[in-house]
C-alpha cells in the first residue's frame, strides 16, 4: 500500500510553455481554464458529428447513384 506521507499529484496547467499548479491559481484563471476545457470537448464533439454526417451524405450519394443507375435522363436545352 502507499505510506500517508505520499501526497496525490497537483493537476498542472501546461500554457504557453510555462507550468502552473491550477489549485493555487486565482479563481477567475480556475474558471476560465474550465471553460476552455468544456470548448475543448465540444469542439471534440462537434468535429465528431462533422465527420458522422459527412459519411452519411456520402452513403446517400452512393444510394442516389445507385438508385438513378437506370433512370432515363433529360437533354440539355
Amino acid at each position: 500500500m502507499t505510506d500517508s506521507a505520499e501526497t496525490k499529484k497537483e493537476p498542472i496547467l501546461d500554457f504557453e510553455g510555462k507550468k502552473y499548479v491550477i489549485t493555487s491559481l486565482p479563481e477567475e484563471a480556475q474558471k476560465l481554464i474550465t471553460g476552455m476545457r468544456v470548448a475543448d470537448a465540444q469542439i471534440r464533439f462537434q468535429n465528431d458529428t462533422l465527420k458522422v454526417l459527412s459519411i452519411g451524405r456520402q452513403s446517400m450519394g452512393l444510394k442516389l447513384k445507385e438508385l438513378l443507375q437506370d433512370q432515363e435522363t433529360v437533354e440539355d436545352n
